[in-house]
């Protein structure tokens, strides 16, 4: 593979797993932006989300970790389901919330890593590839963002009204599809280890 090739390849396999694929990431970037939609904000927010993730991702992908995807898969909505319930309890963005989104970024890594598990990576190409790969992500990432602040934001965000019609409505909906997933994955989990019989 080509230096031309794997970048491009590895960077729109990123892109693609956001975009459209990943529904949960998507949701949990729009609860990120609805707490704060100040362009330059919710992007720092989005990279050190994107420097936490490329931690753990390139640690699974070097099998220096092993993640467990029935134990992952879970943590993701659960973290999807508190960004959206924080959207309904504060107002402003908390000095600690750089802390939390790392925190939720090292495990979305751990779900990322199963994108590449699956196709495979020769040792000679993975940093690459997993540089490009996380340079998809955080394009995905920056286009959600844009989207949601010149479709709705940039519109409406000062008006007195905007986070008793948008803000709350959009995070109470995101929060039940968190809830959904993280009891449904849950029970995935249940259900896996006592047939495997591990309980």
């Amino acid at each position: 593979m080509s230096f031309t090739d794997q970048a491009s390849n590895f960077t729109w396999l990123g892109f693609n797993h956001v975009i459209p694929l990943g529904y949960d990431h998507i949701l949990f970037i729009l609860s990120l932006f609805l707490l704060n939609s100040e362009l330059k904000s919710v992007i720092l927010q989005c990279t050190v989300f994107t420097i936490a993730h490329s931690l753990t991702l390139g640690l699974s992908a070097v099998g220096w970790i092993i993640p467990n995807s029935h134990i992952v898969e879970p943590l993701i909505a659960f973290s999807i389901l508190l960004a959206a319930i924080e959207n309904l309890i504060h107002s402003k963005i908390n000095p600690w919330r750089l802390f939390v989104i790392f925190t939720f970024g090292l495990i979305h890594g751990m779900g990322f890593a199963g994108a590449l598990n699956e196709i495979g990576i020769q040792e000679e190409l993975l940093i690459g590839s997993i540089l490009f790969f996380n340079i998809g992500v955080e394009l995905a990432q920056i286009t959600i963002l844009c989207m949601a602040y010149f479709l709705v934001a940039k519109w409406f965000s000062k008006k007195q009204w905007y986070k008793e019609r948008i803000v709350y409505p959009t995070s109470m909906i995101i929060a039940c599809i968190a809830m959904y997933w993280t009891v449904e994955r849950l029970m995935n989990f249940t259900s896996f280890y006592f047939n495997n019989g591990r309980y």
